[in-house]
């Protein structure tokens, strides 16, 4: 990019990590999907768990969630953590991979603790998504 010297590169990803790192203990994040049939944003409450530029959710309903369905048919994604919004590419986790364990551990780990049921049940039937995020977080004022 002209005018960016790899310092200046480094200082960004440096901010939008830092400013991630404050919203990892928000209760929950709100994922807008693009529906698969209408075209129209749908948009969810979900429990969420941060791990450097990337949020894992779990789909208790798996694949057969409306919008698990949805980021299939189209993996652009937006993002509300707090006050800030992001725009990402979402995936469904490989089950054969290591982040599979880690998804599901780090989302029933942040739960668990206030939460007065047995999550590992949900934690173990759940399907685990991962979003990678945009290395630019934005405020409530600006536009996704």
């Amino acid at each position: 990019m002209p005018g960016w010297t790899p310092a200046r590169q480094y200082a960004v990803v440096t901010v939008f990590m830092d400013d991630l790192s404050t919203l990892a203990t928000e209760p929950f994040c709100y994922l807008t999907t693009t529906g698969r049939g209408s075209g129209r944003p749908h948009t969810i409450e979900i429990w969420f768990a941060l791990h450097g530029a990337r949020v894992y959710l779990l789909s208790g309903g798996g694949e057969r969630s409306d919008w698990v369905k949805n980021l299939q048919r189209e993996p652009a994604v937006q993002l509300r953590i707090g006050g800030r919004r992001f725009t990402g590419r979402a995936r469904v986790v490989d089950g054969a991979a290591e982040e599979d364990e880690l998804a599901r551990r780090m989302v029933t780990n942040k739960y668990q603790p206030g939460y007065a049921g047995d999550l590992s049940g949900w934690r173990e039937a759940s399907l685990p998504v991962a979003i990678d995020l945009e290395h630019r977080p934005r405020s409530d004022f600006e536009s996704v």
